[in-house]
Order: C-alpha cells, then structure tokens, then sequence
C-alpha cells in the first residue's frame, strides 16, 4: 500500500473506531463493499453487513454482495424491507428513496438495537450534492456516514478498494430497480421484474453499463449506454429490442444522449 492509500485507509479507520458497533447498509456496491470490509477489519464481529432484500434488488446484486461477504469474511445477514408496502413509496413521487431508506432503516433497527450499533451508509463525499431524499432519512434516524465523514470522494473509494483487492473497485454504479421507473409511474414488482430482465439481457449483449428506464407505466422502455457504445447498440438493434420486449415491454426506444447517472431527475421541476 502506498503513502497515499495508507493515509486514506488510516482516516477510515480512525473514524470507525469511533464506534461499539456497526450495521452497514450493504448492497455489494463499491461504496458499501469497502465501509463493510474495512468495519470488518477494525471493529471484526462487532461489524455487521446487512443487506436489504426486496424486489428493488436485483437477484443478480443479492448474489454478488453474497459472494464478497464470503471472500472477505464478513458477517452478512439479509433483512427483508417492505417499502412496496407504504402508498407513497409505490406513488414514485420526488421524495420515493426517502420512504425507500425509511424502511431500510426501520426493518435495520431491530437489529442494530441488539448489538448497541449504529446504522452506517456507504454515502461518499461526491454524493452529497445529488438529489438523494433518502439522506433526510437517514439524518432524522441517526444513521452515519463514515466513508463522508473520512473525507472519501468516489475517486478515492475506487482507488483503495483496488488497493484491497476489492473486486467492486470498478464496479458500475447499480442503483436500486425503483430509480429506473420514471417520477409518478407507481412502483410495482412487476415493473420492477421488466427492467431487471431487460438490463440483464443488455449486460449478456455485452454492454456492462446500461440502464433500462421504464416510461409510460411500464410501456416504454428507453434503453442508456454510454455514448462511446451507441453506434454499437445501433447495430445490435433487432436484439436489443427483441430482448427488451421479451421482458415485458410493448416498445424500446434508445437514447441518443447516452448513459448519465440520475437522468430521471431531470423530470423533477414538472413534478
């Protein structure tokens, strides 16, 4: 580990050991993936990994965030939330990952009460200047954000999970399935099944960053890649709208613009 890594791993540290206890929110993304490894190494049994399991997960994440927790020995658990249960969070409104990290939390505390932990969100630096409801959530349970508090932007996350060995160090960003559905569609499993389906046929196609955004209450689906992967997506058209409709889609638009985290956003000041 170099000099540099070694002191943004030593801030991380030092921050942690600041706490009894931790329940990470651990969805086996690059954020959470390496506050979990790292409480692991400081505060050992007295970290725990909790995974929230709800049909806004993708099977396909379940399973990554599992094999991590294996390969570095955390101790994972998964809690079924059940924000499909709460009318706003399914009315999809501005304020839908507020309710979303609402039950997060709430489904968590049983447990963090248990151990006398704290609950920790994988929230970097660069991410506090998004539209990201679910941060007033977190504020008003208390919640922590130790990645914030060491002062590690995404760049950094990236660069000492590599220097862990981290297999999430370039992992694509992969919100949850409910960020896919367009501002006021309601949120349903079913919508949720079609765009998990369609953004796993992108990723068989070859297309490892991808995103499927569901419009007209599930009718349209409007196909992201990144711009440099666009005319390569237009060559593979008949199979990209052959697989996008085989998930449950009556049509399948491509974007022109290209991939952009948060794109639904831009809906936000019709709202």
């Amino acid at each position: 580990m170099n000099e540099a890594m070694h002191r943004l791993s030593e801030r991380l540290s030092d921050r942690l050991r600041q706490e009894s206890a931790l329940v990470v929110a651990y969805s086996g993304g690059a954020d959470s993936a390496l506050l979990a490894v790292v409480a692991t190494r400081v505060l050992g049994r007295r970290a725990v990994a909790a995974t929230a399991v709800s049909p806004s997960l993708a099977a396909s994440e379940a399973a990554a965030a599992r094999a991590l927790a294996r390969e570095h020995g955390l101790t994972h658990v998964e809690i079924p939330t059940h924000e499909g249960e709460n009318g706003a969070y399914v009315a999809n409104g501005a304020d839908r990952c507020y309710h979303c990290k609402s039950a997060l939390f709430d489904s968590f505390a049983p447990l963090a009460e248990a151990l006398g932990a704290r609950i920790a969100l994988g929230t970097n630096l660069d991410d506090l200047g998004d539209h990201r409801p679910g941060q007033r959530a977190a504020a008003e349970r208390g919640a922590v954000a130790p990645l914030v508090d060491a002062g590690l932007t995404k760049a950094d996350v990236r660069a000492l999970s590599r220097d862990l060995g981290l297999r999430t160090a370039d992992k694509p960003a992969a919100p949850c399935l409910a960020s896919r559905v367009t501002y006021g569609d309601p949120v349903t499993p079913e919508i949720l099944r079609r765009v998990e389906v369609a953004e796993q046929a992108l990723r068989d196609l070859g297309f490892a960053v991808c995103r499927v955004r569901a419009h007209s209450q599930g009718a349209l689906a409007r196909v992201e890649v990144p711009r440099a992967d666009i005319s390569r997506a237009a060559g593979l058209r008949d199979e990209i709208d052959a697989s996008v409709r085989a998930a449950g889609f009556a049509f399948c638009s491509l974007d022109l613009s290209g991939f952009a985290s948060g794109r639904l956003n831009a809906l936000l000041p019709l709202l």
